[in-house]
């Protein structure tokens, strides 16, 4: 195992949820020269991998990197890695850990990078907290069917240490995911990040999703604007608590930004979990997790708890799994 990720030429790395998003990363990563396994629960996604190689439609052009894939309850505890990406859905956090525990080593660093709220402390369960970092990503893809995804625009990726005096290993890791192409950067403050993101999911995700629709097309609704300032304000409630101060005016134009025409036809990752793949979705972690959070801050969330309440109807109706 390497304790310096930039010591060494090529550096061990893990995808543990290989969806859209980790297959993106996993991509980027092995075409920058890296040893990238790729962990995932979904058989058929990973049959195809192994057959056909990952395949991706990556902005208009077609590219098939072929990389080693395992499903996670199968994964060889004799092998370790330098560096775990974590990309499950938060639900799937928990079991996925709990799998992959025999390739964790006493040095591996853990990379959480999932949408949503509240899980370090699952992390704290199964992983050393020195070895943890939590980051977000605005990069986006699209899961197209079992070993299939549409990658397309650019993006970014911040992180940050939970361990104390960890500031050097987060900016090594930042470094490193920049040498692929991944532009991510050492914050200091990724609670701030990650409300800012979870804001765009809390809107973007949810309403696209129940209305079915992409977010350009929600956008240009008359009550769009209404909508997303209502919902932002419940999070800016919410984060204050906390001690994060949301700027709203700031965040409203950060979420409606998602109009923009070049990610405006984008469907987010909730609609196609729920919509186009009749999967359970993360809204318990996105404005579910405000909902929580007011009960027991005593602040008022009504449209995250309607919101949080439809989906869960929308998955019994679809029947997700």
């Amino acid at each position: 195992m390497n304790n310096n990720l930039l010591e060494v030429f090529e550096v061990k790395v893990a995808i543990a949820g290989a969806g859209a998003m980790g297959s993106r990363f996993g991509m980027m990563l092995a075409q920058g020269g890296n040893d990238v396994t790729l962990i995932d629960g979904w058989l058929a996604h990973i049959k195809a991998i192994q057959e056909n190689g990952l395949q991706a439609n990556y902005n208009g052009k077609n590219v098939s990197v072929h990389l080693p894939v395992k499903l996670q309850s199968e994964v060889d505890s004799t092998e370790k890695f330098d560096l775990v990406i974590i990309f499950t859905k938060s639900m799937q956090l928990a079991q996925m850990l709990s799998d992959i525990q025999g390739v964790l080593g006493q040095k591996t660093k853990v990379l959480c990078l999932l949408n949503g709220l509240g899980h370090v402390e699952t992390l704290e369960k199964y992983v050393p907290r020195e070895n943890i970092f939590l980051g977000n990503t605005m990069w986006t893809a699209g899961l197209e069917g079992p070993g299939k995804v549409k990658l397309f625009g650019f993006g970014s990726v911040e992180l940050q240490n939970v361990g104390e005096r960890k500031e050097e290993d987060a900016k090594q890791i930042a470094d490193f995911l920049s040498q692929s192409g991944l532009n991510a950067s050492y914050s200091d403050n990724i609670l701030y990040s990650i409300y800012r993101k979870a804001c765009v999911n809390g809107t973007m995700n949810c309403l696209t999703t129940l209305l079915d629709c992409n977010m350009g097309q929600f956008g240009a609704t008359s009550t769009a604007h209404q909508i997303v300032v209502k919902i932002v304000n419940e999070f800016a409630a919410v984060a204050k608590v906390e001690k994060i101060n949301l700027d709203v005016s700031e965040l409203v134009k950060h979420v409606e930004s998602c109009y923009d025409p070049s990610v405006a036809d984008h469907y987010p990752s909730m609609y196609q979990d729920l919509i186009q793949n009749k999967r359970k979705t993360e809204i318990d972690y996105i404005n579910g997790a405000i909902s929580r959070k007011g009960q027991k801050y005593g602040v008022p969330t009504p449209y995250c708890d309607l919101l949080t309440a439809m989906i869960h109807a929308k998955e019994e109706l679809l029947e997700a799994k």
